[in-house]
C-alpha cells in the first residue's frame, strides 16, 4: 500500500483498505496495531515517511499522510565481476555459524538480483569462519548499532574485582581470539575496552542519547589492541628433550642444568592458562616460580588426581547419539515480512524455479515456503483483479509476472551491509592477498552503493591471523596457489617430539581460533591436519603438489578413529564434547556431563586431564583412567633440580 503512490495515504485510508484493521475488536486495538507496523517497518530499515501537505496543521494527525518512497527503498543498482561475486559469495559464507549470518544470507540473496551469482564459485583454499558465541554478543550489538548506553557487570583483568559499568557502544571487535566492546565508560569519563568473557551479567540498557566520535573506525581501533601484558615470567625446569610447545613460546629461553634437565624461563599473563600448559606435560615439567604460579599447577594436578580417584558418577548412554542440530528459533512475524520481500525479487530472477529448491534458499521448508506464495497470491496495493501480484503454482515449479511495485530488492538493512563488509575485511586482511584482488574492489562498490548502513561498517571489526601465525599461513597459501610442496618442522604434541615433514597443502582452516593446515603428508602416507602455531620452520620447495583435496577436511575423522573414551566433564570443561564430536551424550545427577567421543591416539588425554585440575575425569576404559591417573601421580611426586631465580 504504502508504495503504491507518491501522494501517500491517511490513516484512515489505511484502515479502510487494509482488511485486518478493519477486523479489529475496538478503535484502541487498531490504533495499537497500526503502531506497531510502523515501527516494524523502521526497525527493519524500510524508510517510511509521515509528513502533511499543509504545514498550518503539523500537528493534526487526521492530516498526516504515509509513504515508502520507492528510490529509497530499492537497493541501487551495482554491477560485479565474478571474481567479485565469488568474494562477495565467500564473504557471507564466513557467518555461517555466528549471529549475523542470516543477516549475509539475505544480502547475499539481495545482491543475486543484482547479477551476483553463486553458482560456480570454487572453495577458498583459505577457509575462515567468524564465532560469535562469546557472552551478551547478540544484546552488545543491537545496542552498539541502535546507540543505546548499557549498564553491566565487569570482573577486571588486573584485580579479578567485579564491579558495574555504565558505558556508551562505540564498536566491537575480535582478536586474540576474544571479542571486545570499546566505547565511553561514563564513570571514567574515558574510552575503555571489555572483553566479553569477563562480563558478569547480561547488558541492561538504560536511557539516553549519544553520539560516536567522528573518524572512529573499529578497525583502527583493534589493531591498536595489544595481547595481554605478560608482566610475569615462569620459571620451569624441563627434562632435556621434551615440552617442545614451552619451548616454543615467544619470549621463552632455556638454559641446560645437567642431570637430564634444562630450566626455561616465559612471560605469561594468565596464572591459570600457563599452569595449565605446564600441567600437561606431567613429569617432564616443574613450575619454579613464582609461588603463585607454583600453587596453582600443583592445585591443578591434585584436583585431577582426586577426581580420577573418586568413583564415576552413575549415568546411562543407552540410546544418547549425538543430538540433531538445535532447531532454528520460531521465526516471527517480522522475519516473515523480510522473506516475504525477499522472496518476490528471487521469484523474478529465477522463473519456473522448484519449491524445494526455492525452499533450500530461504532454508524454510517446501511447505512454508508454499504458505508464503499463497499470501503473496492475494498480496496487492488493493482488493481489484489488476492490484495483486500474479504468481502461478504449476508441476512444483513457481512463476511470477506482476510482482506489484515489489520486483525490486530492498536497500541493505544495518546487519546485511555490515555482515558482508565484515567479511571482505577479514579477507582483505588474511596474508598474502594482492593488492589487486576482485575482495578489494568488491568492498569498495558494496560500501559506495550501501549509503549510511554502510558506515556502520566502522563500527565492527575482527582480526582472525596475528603476527606469530601470518608468515606461516602466508607460505601455506602461496604453497595452495602454486601447488608446491612444504617443509615442515612440526611439534606434534601427543608425543612431545618435533618431527621433518614433505607435505603436499590442499587447503588451510580456522576452526576454533587456530589455523590449520590440511595436507597430504609424505611421512604419514596419508592426509593429515597441521595446527599452523606448532609449525616452527616452514621452507616453500620446488617439488610439485599432486594431491588434490576431494573431500572438505575435518578435525575429528571418526572413519580412522579406533578408540572410545567416555570423558566426565564440569561445567568449564564441557566444551570438549563439542571440539572432539562427541558421539553419545549424558548427564549426570550432580549436571556434569557424559561425553563418548572417538580418537585415534589416547596418548595426549593424561595431559589434557592434568591441565584441567578435576574438570575433566575418564570414565571408561578402567585403563585410560589408571594411565592418567599414573601420569599425574608421577608429576605430583617429581622433584627437579632448583635454580636461583
Amino acid at each position: 500500500m504504502l508504495l503504491s503512490t507518491r501522494q501517500g495515504w491517511t490513516k484512515e485510508d489505511l484502515f479502510r483498505e487494509i482488511e485486518q484493521y478493519e477486523q479489529a475488536p475496538t478503535p484502541a486495538a487498531r490504533e495499537k496495531l497500526f503502531d506497531r507496523d510502523k515501527a516494524t517497518l523502521r526497525e527493519q530499515g524500510i524508510p517510511l515517511e509521515a509528513f502533511t501537505e499543509n504545514p498550518l496543521f503539523d500537528n493534526d494527525n487526521a492530516s498526516i499522510r504515509y509513504r515508502i518512497n520507492a528510490e529509497d527503498y530499492r537497493l541501487p543498482g551495482m554491477s560485479f565481476t565474478a571474481a567479485e561475486s565469488a568474494a562477495l559469495t565467500i564473504a557471507a559464507g564466513m557467518w555461517e555459524e555466528a549471529s549475523l549470518g542470516a543477516a549475509a544470507s539475505r544480502a547475499l540473496r539481495k545482491l543475486q538480483g543484482r547479477g551476483v551469482g553463486t553458482e560456480t564459485v570454487s572453495p577458498s583454499p583459505i577457509n575462515a569462519r567468524i564465532q560469535t558465541n562469546e557472552p551478551f554478543w547478540d544484546a552488545l550489538w543491537q545496542a552498539t548499532t541502535g546507540r543505546r548506553v548499557i549498564l553491566f557487570g565487569y570482573r577486571a583483568a588486573s584485580t579479578g574485582e567485579e564491579r558495574e559499568r555504565r558505558v556508551q557502544p562505540w564498536g566491537m571487535g575480535s582478536r586474540f581470539g576474544h571479542w571486545y566492546l570499546v566505547g565511553f565508560d561514563l564513570d571514567r569519563e574515558a574510552e575503555r575496552w571489555f572483553r566479553l568473557t569477563r562480563m558478569t551479567t547480561p547488558p541492561a540498557t538504560l536511557g539516553g542519547t549519544y553520539s560516536v566520535p567522528a573518524g572512529f573506525s573499529m578497525s583502527a581501533s583493534l589493531a591498536t589492541l595489544k595481547a595481554e601484558n605478560p608482566g610475569r615470567r615462569a620459571t620451569v625446569a624441563i627434562r632435556t628433550g621434551t615440552c617442545h610447545l614451552l619451548r616454543a613460546r615467544p619470549g621463552a629461553r632455556s638454559t641446560l642444568h645437567g642431570d637430564g634437565w634444562d630450566i626455561l624461563t616465559f612471560p605469561y599473563s594468565d596464572e591459570a592458562t600457563a599452569a595449565g600448559v605446564i600441567a600437561s606435560f606431567g613429569a617432564n615439567a616443574e613450575a619454579l616460580s613464582p609461588e603463585p604460579l607454583v600453587a596453582e599447577v600443583r592445585r591443578l594436578l591434585t584436583g585431577a588426581a582426586r577426581a580420577l580417584r573418586d568413583t564415576p558418577p552413575s549415568f546411562s548412554l543407552e540410546g544418547n547419539f549425538t543430538a540433531q542440530p538445535a532447531s532454528r528459533p520460531t521465526a516471527s512475524t517480522e522475519d516473515r515480512v523480510l522473506r516475504l520481500l525477499d522472496l518476490v525479487p528471487y521469484l523474478l530472477n529465477n522463473p519456473g524455479v522448484e519449491v524445494a529448491e526455492a525452499a533450500r534458499a530461504f532454508s524454510i521448508t517446501p511447505a512454508q515456503l508454499i504458505k508464503d506464495v499463497e499470501l503473496l497470491f492475494v498480496s496487492g496495493p488493493r482488493f481489484y483483479p489488476d492490484g495483486l501480484i500474479d504468481i502461478q503454482l504449476e508441476d512444483g515449479r513457481i512463476y511470477i509476472s506482476d510482482p506489484q511495485s515489489l520486483g525490486d530488492p530492498i536497500r541493505f538493512g544495518l546487519d546485511e551491509v555490515c555482515a558482508l563488509l565484515v567479511g571482505l575485511d577479514t579477507l582483505i586482511n588474511l596474508p598474502g592477498l594482492p593488492d589487486h584482488s576482485a575482495v578489494r574492489s568488491a568492498r569498495e562498490k558494496l560500501r559506495a552503493g550501501a549509503g549510511e548502513a554502510g558506515r556502520m561498517n566502522d563500527s565492527i571489526a575482527t582480526r582472525i591471523t596475528e603476527d606469530e601465525v601470518a608468515p606461516v599461513l602466508a607460505a601455506v597459501r602461496a604453497g595452495i596457489e602454486q601447488r608446491r610442496q612444504l617443509h615442515l618442522r612440526y611439534v606434534v604434541p601427543a608425543r612431545d617430539e618435533v618431527t621433518e615433514r614433505f607435505v603436499e597443502p590442499l587447503s588451510a582452516f580456522l576452526h576454533e581460533d587456530a589455523w590449520y593446515l590440511d595436507a597430504w603428508c609424505h611421512s604419514a602416507g596419508g592426509r593429515r591436519n597441521f595446527r599452523l602455531d606448532r609449525i616452527q620452520r616452514v621452507e616453500l620447495t620446488e617439488l610439485p603438489s599432486t594431491q588434490r583435496a576431494e573431500t572438505p577436511s575435518v578435525i575429528f575423522d571418526r572413519s580412522v578413529a579406533d578408540h572410545k573414551v567416555v570423558l566426565i566433564l564440569g561445567p568449564s570443561a564441557q566444551w570438549i564434547a563439542q571440539s572432539y564430536a562427541a558421539e553419545r551424550t549424558a548427564k549426570t545427577d550432580d549436571g556434569r556431563l557424559v561425553a563418548e567421543i572417538s580418537v585415534g591416539t589416547t596418548a595426549w588425554l593424561p595431559g589434557l586431564v592434568a591441565s584441567l585440575g578435576g574438570e575433566c575425569s575418564v570414565a571408561s576404559p578402567q585403563k585410560e583412567r589408571e594411565h592418567a591417573l599414573s601420569f599425574i601421580d608421577a608429576a605430583l611426586a617429581v622433584r627437579a633440580p632448583r635454580t636461583a631465580t
